[in-house]
C-alpha cells in the first residue's frame, strides 16, 4: 500500500493554517506535517486549551488531511547551540526571553518537553526536530581540536537530552533528529556517535532527509542501511552539487539561491538525489511512515513546486514485491 505523501509546513509558516490546509489539499497531498511555529501548531495552546487539538484535527479533516508528525526544529536548535543574536529570529519570545544564553538553552529544552506532551494530546507519535550543536564550529581542526573538546560536546548532548527523552518516553512519542549540518549529527559517523552518547535510547531516532547528505558526499542510501531501526520519519527533499571551478562545497558565505554557490536545494526530482534507490532501501527496512515533502527551491515558484513534488513522489513510491520474480521456476 502506498505510503502517505505529506507536506511539511515549515517553509510556509507565513500563511495562516486555514489557508495552508486548503492549499495542501488542493496540491493533492494526503496529509500535512505541522511546524510548531506560526499558527500551524502552537505547543502552549495545545497544552492550555482543552479543545485546541480537536479543533486542529477538525480543520485538517475538513480538507481530507491527516497529520502523522509535528516538527520542532527551531526550539530544538537552541538546546545545544552556543546562543547568539541569530537565534532571536527563529525563537518565540517566551523561549528567547532576555537572550541570556544559559536561560535560552534551558527554556528551549523545556519547550521540547512540552512539545512531546502536546504531541501526545494531538495524537501523533513522532516529533521531528533539531538538537543544535555546541561543537559544530570545531568542524575544521585548526587550531587543532583536542579529542576532549569533541567528547564534551557529546557529553553535553547526553546531559541535556536525556531529561528531554525521559518526557518523550513517558508520552509514548519519539524524537526524530533531522541529520543536518549545524546539528550534533550531520553524517553517518556523527549519527552513530550520537546514538552511542544517548545509550541507543529507543525514544531517539532520525528524520531521514537525503538533501543534507548528498552535497556532503554521503550516500543517502547508506544512511538508511546503517540505521534501519532508527528511521522514524522521512523527508523528500533534493539538492544539487554544481561545482564549477570557482565555487566551493562550503558555499563561500553565499546564501541559498545565489547562482555562485557550489550546491543548493532543488525541488524533488530536479536535483542529484537518487530517489529510486531510496524507495527500494525504505522498502528493505519496512518503513511504513509518511513521505513528507520539505519543499525548498529558491529558483521556483513554491506553489508550482509543491504540486509537482506531490505528483513526483506519488508516482515514485511503490510497494515491495511479495515474491521473487522467478518463483514460477521453483520446484516443490
Amino acid at each position: 500500500m502506498p505510503r502517505p505523501v505529506t507536506l511539511f509546513t515549515g517553509q510556509w509558516a507565513d500563511l495562516p493554517i486555514e489557508e495552508m490546509a486548503r492549499l495542501t489539499a488542493e496540491f493533492g497531498y494526503d496529509g500535512i506535517e505541522l511546524a510548531c511555529w506560526g499558527d500551524h501548531f502552537e505547543v502552549g495552546r495545545a497544552l492550555a486549551e482543552p479543545d485546541y487539538c480537536q479543533q486542529k484535527r477538525d480543520l485538517l479533516s475538513r480538507h481530507g488531511l491527516e497529520c502523522l508528525a509535528i516538527s520542532a526544529h527551531l526550539a530544538g536548535q537552541a538546546v545545544l547551540d552556543l546562543i547568539d543574536e541569530r537565534h532571536q529570529a527563529i525563537l518565540p519570545p517566551e523561549v528567547w526571553g532576555d537572550g541570556d544564553p544559559k536561560g535560552v538553552n534551558e527554556r528551549a529544552a523545556e519547550e521540547l518537553k512540552n512539545t512531546a506532551r502536546a504531541a501526545r494530546e494531538f495524537g501523533v507519535d513522532v516529533v521531528n526536530g533539531f538538537t543544535g550543536s555546541s561543537i559544530w564550529h570545531l568542524l575544521y581542526s585548526f587550531p587543532p581540536v583536542p579529542p576532549k573538546m569533541l567528547d564534551a560536546g557529546y557529553d553535553l548532548l547526553a546531559q541535556r537530552f536525556n531529561p528531554i527523552l525521559d518526557v518523550f518516553g513517558e508520552c509514548g512519542v519519539k524524537f526524530a533528529l533531522e541529520v543536518h549540518p549545524t546539528e550534533i549529527a550531520f553524517d553517518i559517523h556523527t549519527a552513530q556517535r550520537t546514538l552511542e552518547a544517548l545509550d541507543h535510547r529507543p525514544e531517539f531516532g532520525f528524520n531521514f532527509d537525503p538533501s543534507h547528505l548528498i552535497w556532503q558526499g554521503v550516500d543517502p542510501v547508506q544512511f538508511i542501511r546503517a540505521f534501519p531501526d532508527r528511521i522514524y520519519h522521512v523527508h523528500v527533499k533534493d539538492a544539487i552539487v554544481k561545482l564549477d571551478g570557482r565555487s566551493g562545497i562550503l558555499a563561500s558565505h553565499l546564501n541559498f539561491g545565489d547562482h555562485r554557490r557550489g550546491w543548493d536545494f532543488r525541488s524533488p526530482g530536479r536535483g542529484g538525489v537518487n530517489f529510486e534507490e531510496i524507495i527500494r532501501a525504505l522498502n528493505d527496512i519496512d518503513y511504513q511512515g509518511p513521505l513528507s515533502i520539505e519543499w525548498e527551491d529558491s529558483g521556483m515558484d513554491r506553489q508550482f513546486g509543491a504540486r509537482e513534488a506531490c505528483e513526483f513522489t506519488k508516482k515514485l513510491d511503490f510497494s515491495p514485491s511479495g515474491r521473487a520474480f522467478d518463483a514460477a521456476f521453483e520446484k516443490e
